[in-house]
């Protein structure tokens, strides 16, 4: 595994991490969701520790699902506001922002260089 593909699963292997702490402060009726949500990142940073080729575009839909949730959620938006409760605003702003983010960053250098690395097999 290249050292980009690692980051990406090192990312992923955070978000998964910093979500098990956030599904006992969230809305019980949605316990469901958030496990599929934990569920869906877990096999991602499994699938690109594997092949990356088969992860690359669902990093980015999911990670753009999860930032534009928490961005249109007028709950999320009061609790990162407000910081109330501060745990809670925490776990929010890092697991929903910071690292969909720091996701995004790394998965479009990873593929990228995925590609590249693609082309440059097929010119020689």
């Amino acid at each position: 595994m290249e050292s980009r593909q690692r980051s990406v699963v090192l990312v992923l292997v955070a978000i998964c991490i910093v979500g098990a702490f956030g599904i006992p402060l969230g809305d019980p009726k949605f316990l469901i969701q958030a496990f599929s949500l934990e569920f869906s990142f877990a096999a991602l940073a499994i699938i690109s520790a594997k092949n990356f080729r088969y992860a690359y575009i669902p990093n980015f839909i999911i990670a753009g699902m999860v930032i534009a949730g928490n961005t249109f959620s007028p709950k999320h938006l009061e609790i990162m506001s407000t910081l109330h409760p501060l745990y809670n605003g925490i776990v929010l702003i890092i697991g929903g922002y910071v690292l969909q983010g720091l996701l995004v960053i790394t998965n479009t250098v990873a593929y990228k260089k995925y590609k590249k690395a693609l082309l440059n097999n097929k010119t020689t």
